[in-house]
């Protein structure tokens, strides 16, 4: 017994520390370290940090973001944005009875050739009817898929995360029948670029 735990202790000791980064338009943030034998162990590697953490902002801290490790530089392992999630807990709590959920799930392609499945989500004052229903998802579908071709893929993940979009969405579909709230609830990066 005391051998194996010796062999674990060693092999815990020949691994290196690498210090987890953002990327550049996340504001290039240090979120953490990661063990590893050697540096080609962490490249796919997903980790997982929070908007509030990065802005030092704590009502942030309901938006997860998902990044993959695609690159070391010495001790240092930077990543690539692959997604962003609203936690289930918040969601709950804005989901109100006799109010209406509205969904909508659609992949846009940025102007710089990015394919990205998003998903905004819209919460009615009161229940609306179909037909307002059908409208308010008509205006996210339309919002989403103009701000995508006219913006960079690091311009629309930020617009996303940081509550631009959705507020667009809220201002173009308010007048077809009142909302309480307008969020992204996820977006997923599903293809990059041919030439990335």
């Amino acid at each position: 017994m005391a051998k194996k735990v010796q062999r674990k202790l060693d092999k815990w000791k020949s691994k290196s520390w690498y210090n987890v980064e953002t990327p550049e338009f996340i504001s290039r943030t240090n979120i953490g370290v990661t063990p590893a034998e050697n540096p080609e162990q962490l490249i796919g590697r997903v980790v997982e940090t929070t908007v509030g953490e990065i802005a030092n902002d704590f009502t942030k801290h309901n938006t997860k973001l998902k990044l993959e490790i695609n690159d070391v530089n010495g001790d240092v392992a930077n990543t690539r944005f692959i997604g962003h999630e609203i936690t289930t807990d918040y969601l709950r709590s804005i989901v109100k009875r006799q109010t209406s959920r509205i969904d909508t799930n659609l992949d846009v392609t940025t102007r710089d050739g990015y394919l990205i499945r998003v998903k905004p989500i819209c919460f009615t004052v009161k229940r609306a009817r179909t037909s307002q229903i059908k409208g308010i998802r008509d205006v996210m579908d339309r919002i989403v898929k103009e701000r995508a071709g006219e913006l960079t893929f690091e311009q629309f993940i930020e617009e996303a995360i940081m509550g631009k979009l959705s507020a667009n969405i809220y201002r173009n579909a308010k007048n077809i029948y009142p909302l309480r709230r307008v969020e992204i609830r996820k977006t997923e990066v599903k293809a990059l670029p041919a030439a990335a």
